[in-house]
């Protein structure tokens, strides 16, 4: 049984009823999407470009959610025992988000005021756009992506890759664009997904090993 890649409508109305009839906070959403990217990363990159833990990670985090996100993963790369540093260029005044920030302040994570150059690093993680963006794109967006289109830098991208159509081209299921995804790596994260929002819209959600918090998908057979 093949799994459903959701639309974006999908995903919000999915979302909508995780926080409305299962109970569940944004924070406690952002917590379990952040610590599964975070996971990812290191499960996909662990032997490579991170082989060296002193290896630096650029981390550029958007004004929403997805932001938050990258917050997140940036505090469990840190626990981890990476180095991240973080670029987040229009900081949300959302009591949430401000708390994100003072916990990554308090791990001692460098944040920079302007995008460095991509050379510098040995990943980038785009924690700027996810499933719910609509245009039009906004600056500094617009250069900050441009950038990240022109370097040679590998980059990891939380939900979906910033600036692409979510029906053409979120962590609890795939997004329709995943089908344009050429890159090694797509995971899938946040296990927490009651059975019943899974059968309600047809998820078909592929089983996790044991206590895995993610898992590696091949979209492409």
């Amino acid at each position: 049984m093949s799994f459903k890649y959701l639309k974006q409508d999908e995903a919000i109305k999915i979302d909508q009823e995780l926080f409305s009839t299962y109970g569940f906070s944004v924070d406690q959403l952002m917590e379990l999407a952040g610590l599964a990217s975070a996971q990812a990363v290191v499960s996909h990159y662990e032997k490579t470009l991170l082989s060296n833990q002193s290896n630096k990670i650029l981390i550029i985090c958007g004004p929403g959610n997805n932001g938050g996100d990258g917050l997140v993963c940036a505090r469990h790369l840190k626990i981890f025992g990476y180095s991240p540093i973080i670029f987040y260029p229009k900081k949300s005044k959302n009591v949430l988000m401000e708390k994100l920030v003072t916990q990554c302040q308090q791990f001692n994570i460098p944040f920079v005021n302007e995008m460095e150059d991509t050379k510098k690093f040995s990943l980038i993680i785009d924690a700027i756009f996810g499933f719910s963006f609509k245009p039009p794109l906004r600056e500094p967006y617009g250069e900050i992506l441009k950038d990240l289109a022109n370097t040679s830098t590998s980059i990891a991208s939380i939900d979906i890759p910033s600036g692409w159509d979510v029906e053409s081209g979120p962590l609890l299921a795939p997004k329709l664009c995943a089908k344009y995804f050429k890159g090694t790596g797509h995971y899938l994260g946040g296990r927490f997904i009651p059975q019943s929002l899974s059968d309600k819209y047809q998820l078909n959600l592929p089983k996790y090993q044991k206590t895995e918090g993610i898992l590696k998908l091949n979209l492409h057979e």
